[in-house]
Order: structure tokens, then sequence, then C-alpha cells
């Protein structure tokens, strides 16, 4: 009976926004969910083709379109926010999230790793440039996917900021990010997209520490 009750008190106390994808038939949800992911695939590409990087342009986020990620994606399809988010508030953990980031490594949840020290913990481990690089594209795309007309330069430097002293980053990875999504707030995205492609220029797979960002 206690734990019922919990759990009611919980669902009662849950931000009604995680509710909207309700509002929406499933044909609304199926269509709005294939529509954001290949518009976020589109603005990706763009930005990856600026800096150099097609291959990764082209395949950017295929796992979306695997059942693990797309079943629940369009289960939770808002228009607003991210489905994950939806699900993580609702379940207690995204699947889909789950999935998609073991296979996508342009995103710094999948290169952290466990100490070699006898005490393990986890920490973040160096992002090659490459996959940097498509992490500034994702995030100017998905911030461009979900505020549309109200998108802003500075979207993807505001939603790092907030989300910053939560995550298990290198800090070299780290030094390059931050310099790249100032840039785009403070200059636009062309110059941001011209920033990484000079790093990727000087720098070979894995090869640098954040005394880069000082030196261009």
């Amino acid at each position: 009976m206690a734990d019922n009750m919990k759990k009611t008190d919980d669902k009662q106390t849950i931000d009604p926004k995680y509710y909207e994808f309700k509002q929406k038939n499933f044909v609304q949800r199926f269509f709005g969910h294939i529509g954001t992911v290949c518009t976020h695939k589109r603005n990706v590409r763009k930005a990856c083709f600026k800096m150099g990087l097609y291959r990764q342009g082209i395949f950017h986020d295929m796992s979306k379109f695997s059942l693990t990620e797309f079943v629940p994606s369009v289960k939770y399809y808002s228009g607003t926010f991210s489905p994950n988010a939806t699900a993580r508030v609702l379940t207690g953990a995204s699947t889909s999230w789950l999935h998609h980031k073991g296979r996508n490594r342009h995103h710094l949840e999948y290169w952290t790793d466990y100490t070699p020290k006898q005490e393990p913990y986890i920490f973040g481990c160096r992002m090659p440039m490459k996959y940097v690089a498509e992490m500034v594209a994702d995030r100017y795309a998905a911030c461009v996917a979900y505020h549309k007309d109200q998108y802003n330069q500075a979207d993807a430097w505001n939603y790092y900021e907030k989300e910053k002293p939560h995550l298990l980053i290198d800090p070299d990875t780290q030094a390059v990010l931050e310099a790249a999504l100032i840039k785009m707030r403070d200059e636009g995205e062309k110059a941001a997209f011209d920033f990484m492609k000079c790093l990727l220029k000087k720098t070979k797979s894995n090869n640098y520490d954040a005394t880069i960002v000082e030196n261009l």
C-alpha cells in the first residue's frame, strides 16, 4: 500500500509538460518524429560538410531508425523537446538513449570508462577531434530542430551551460567544445564550423590538448 501511494504521489509531482505527447495521436507522433529526425540529420549533414566530415555527415544518427530507438521516440514524441527526456521522467530510464549513446561516437557519454586504479570510478576520455566537431554540429542541429523559428545562435551554448556541472567530460575535449560553442554564440554558426575545420587540419585522431584553442 505504501509503495502504491508513493508512486501516486511521484506521478502527481511530475511537470505536466512531460504528458504533452498525449495531445497527439499516433500518426502525428509518427510523422512528427520522422520529420524532426530528418530535419536534424539534414542540418548536421550541412554542418559536417562545411567542416569536411562527409562520411559522418551522411551516416550521422542512423541508429535512430532502429526499433530500439524509433519505437519509444514515437511513443513519447511531443515536438517540443526530446522524447528521451519524457521516457526518463515517466519510466525511470530512456532505453532509446542508452542504445543511442553506446553507438554514436559524437556523444561525450560514449567516451566514458573506468580508471585503471584499484578503486574504480568513471571518467571522461579525450574524444578524437572529428567526433568533437560532429558533436558541435549535433548540438547546433538539435537546437534548430526543436526551437524552430525561435532558434538563436546562443542556444547551443545556453543548453551546454545548464548541463555543464553534471557532465563527465575530458578537460581537453571540454576546452575545445566550449571554445566552439562560445564562438557560435558570439560570432555565429559559420565561425564555429570554420574554427572546428581549422582544428581538424591541425590535429590527427585524439592528439591534442586544451592549449590548441589558444593557438589559433
